[in-house]
Order: structure tokens, then C-alpha cells, then sequence
């Protein structure tokens, strides 16, 4: 039985008639005004196309430093991370473990999708704290871990709070899923939300990276830094057994359009250049998240370094009533209650500074406000 997954059915529809959207993450740059999508993303018309012969799996494998056999191209992200929840707890008939019930385990605060669709494989879903501004801690890992634990769910950039861990904190954390007999998940569809100064010359898109560490599959795809989530391509990348186990597991879901891979290959045969447009974009907005939040006494939290998105405690107002007021006045914020928090609300700054800067002093307004209170 599927559960359902409460903060993207709330989600649906709003971006495209909000007045102030600080609830959408991908960084899209000029609000779009049209009713339907471009037949050409507008950041890729006039480019030109790869060399015959690439395929969209050896420009994926190239970015992360393995072979293209380590590469499955999915549907976005989230069809990358159900295949791979899928395949890790796709148990083994002959295992000693067969018989018992798996169990996933999985940071909080956190993504609702990745603690719910655990649960559609039957799975039980366990829970270790991000403590200390949201750092992952291994040891906390560690702790958690089970013997019937087969699957470790991480974020990173992690997703409330934008908070970066590097790739030394990921390989203890792989190890000890695999002294459980886990696989690691890391979900790294943030992961490229770095400054020119953070971007690393060994990582994916400039972001750290888990990929070859062992027992690990991350994911990522086109949407969230480069903005380009109108193609829904995205990619798991594992050891090669696991790529193709979760390839047979991929047959009984939709696949990936071909319009969508030549698109996708385009863009990452033009990264180089996205990616510094897109910088330029993440500096700025990161910029005004951070003095928004440094000019405000009623709002506890942190913003990252190079994060466009903060997980933040207005200390003044009820969360859930200003949510329920923003919305009202067109504005757009991501409550807390989604993320394992409901004090809180995440705050995403992906289009123009100009409409950030607005919807930013839409949201003061807000808090300022005389019935903001509480009682």
C-alpha cells in the first residue's frame, strides 16, 4: 500500500499561480510567465548538440568519475530515489534475512518522500536526529543501526536546512551501513548549490560526492540547480550490480522520453557554461536569504554557506497561521510540519533576485504584522 505523501499533493499547482514564491528550490531564475513549457528550454535554445556517438550515461559518468555501466538515467530525482529504494530493499529469497522484516533508517528532520516510500515496500522506518545546525554525524548513524537495517537515507545538500557535509562524513557513514549490511542513499539533488569558491574540480556539477564510495547509490538530476525540471531527467548512480538490478526493477515503471535525454545531453555538453550562469544566480540570492535572516530578531535559524534555501523559526508568529496568511497574500512558503519540524518553515530562494528581494519584503510585511502574534 502506498502511503501518501502529504507535502507533495499540498505542493501541486501552487508555484504556478503564486504571486511570491519562496517555497520552490530549483533555481529557475526569471519567473515563468507562460501557460505551458518552452518545446525548447529557453537555457538551451541556440546550443548546439554533443558530438554523434555520447550518450547522455557517459556524460553522467564523466561528471562523477565512473564508468557509464554505473549510470542509470531515470525520470528526475524521485523516480531515481524510488528505484533505489526499490532495488536496496529488494531482498534476497536465499538471504538468512529473508524472513525478517527490513528496515530503513532515515535522517530527521527530512524529506517526507523518503520516509514514506520505504514503507510501500513494507519496510519499517527508523529515525536518527540531525543535531548541532543539522550536521550529519556518523556516530549518530551508528547508533541507529539495526541488524534487519538494509537501507541508510541521507540528504546533501540536506533538505530542510541546506546544510553540506563533505565526502570524508559520507564514506564514514557508508561504512558503517556497510558493517550492517546497508546500503547508503544519498539523495544529492542539492549537492551543486555551491559558491565559485566551495565548487570542487573532482565533484558532480561542482558539489561533493558520494558516488564509488562502497554499499552507496546517489542520485541527482537536471532540476534543482540548473533549473531545467520541465525534462525530468535524473540518474542513479551505484556499482554496476546494483545499476542493473535497479534497470529490471525500472521495467515496471514509465521510462525516460527521448526528446527529454537529447535535451539532457545538450545541457551537460554546455554544463560548464549553465553552471556558471547558475552561480552567479545562487551567490545572489544566497546573499539576500542571509541578510534577509541577519535583519530579523523574530527569526531563528541559519543559512549555509551557498545554500538558496534555510529551514527557519519565526519566534513571534504561530508557523502553520503564517503559512495559512502568506498564502493568502500570494506568498509561498514550505511548512515546517513537511520537514519533521512544525515550528518552522523552509524558505527557497530559486527565481530572479528582483522577485526574491519582493516576495522577502512581502514576507517582513507579514511578520510585522499586528495579528501576527501569538496569543
Amino acid at each position: 500500500m502506498f502511503p501518501h505523501i502529504e507535502y507533495l499533493e499540498w505542493l501541486q499547482g501552487r508555484p504556478d499561480v503564486a504571486m511570491y514564491d519562496l517555497g520552490s528550490s530549483d533555481l529557475r531564475g526569471v519567473t515563468e510567465t507562460q501557460e505551458r513549457p518552452a518545446t525548447v528550454p529557453p537555457a538551451l535554445e541556440g546550443r548546439s548538440d554533443p558530438p554523434v556517438g555520447a550518450t547522455l550515461e557517459m556524460q553522467i559518468a564523466a561528471e562523477y568519475g565512473v564508468d557509464p555501466e554505473c549510470v542509470l538515467v531515470t525520470a528526475g530525482a524521485s523516480h531515481a530515489n524510488f528505484l533505489a529504494i526499490a532495488t536496496a530493499l529488494d531482498a534476497d529469497p536465499t538471504s538468512e534475512r529473508a524472513d525478517e522484516r527490513q528496515r530503513a533508517l532515515v535522517e530527521k528532520p527530512g524529506y517526507e518522500p523518503h520516509r514514506r516510500t520505504p514503507a510501500a515496500f513494507d519496510a519499517a522506518v527508523d529515525r536518527f536526529l540531525r543535531e548541532d545546525d543539522y550536521r550529519l554525524v556518523p556516530e549518530r548513524v551508528e547508533k541507529a543501526l539495526t541488524d534487519d537495517t538494509s537501507l541508510v537515507t541521507v540528504t546533501n545538500r540536506h533538505n530542510p536546512s541546506g546544510r553540506l557535509a563533505d565526502r570524508e562524513t559520507l564514506a564514514d557513514v557508508a561504512e558503517h551501513a556497510g558493517d550492517y549490511g546497508a546500503r547508503l542513499l544519498v539523495d544529492e539533488v542539492y549537492a551543486p548549490f555551491v559558491t565559485d569558491d566551495q565548487a570542487r574540480t573532482d565533484g558532480a556539477l561542482g558539489g561533493p560526492t558520494a558516488a564509488g564510495l562502497n554499499d552507496t547509490v546517489v542520485t541527482g538530476s537536471l532540476t534543482k540547480f540548473l533549473g531545467l525540471g520541465d525534462l525530468r531527467i535524473g540518474w542513479l548512480v551505484a556499482d554496476a550490480d546494483f545499476v542493473e538490478r535497479a534497470r529490471e526493477v525500472s521495467h515496471h515503471v514509465p521510462g525516460v522520453a527521448d526528446v527529454s535525454r537529447a535535451y539532457g545531453m545538450r545541457a551537460l555538453h554546455h554544463a560548464d557554461d549553465l553552471l556558471a550562469e547558475q552561480r552567479a544566480l545562487l551567490a545572489e540570492n544566497s546573499a539576500l536569504l542571509a541578510e534577509f535572516l541577519a535583519a530579523r530578531d523574530d527569526v531563528e535559524g541559519f543559512v549555509a554557506d551557498g545554500s538558496t534555501f534555510a529551514f527557519l523559526e519565526p519566534t513571534g508568529v504561530d508557523t502553520d497561521d503564517l503559512v495559512e496568511r502568506a498564502w493568502e497574500n500570494g506568498l509561498l512558503l514550505a511548512p515546517g510540519r513537511f520537514f519533521d519540524d512544525d515550528a518552522r518553515v523552509r524558505i527557497s530562494l530559486g527565481r530572479a533576485p528582483t522577485d526574491m528581494d519582493a516576495a522577502l519584503r512581502a514576507l517582513a510585511s507579514l511578520l510585522d504584522a499586528p495579528d501576527s502574534s501569538k496569543s
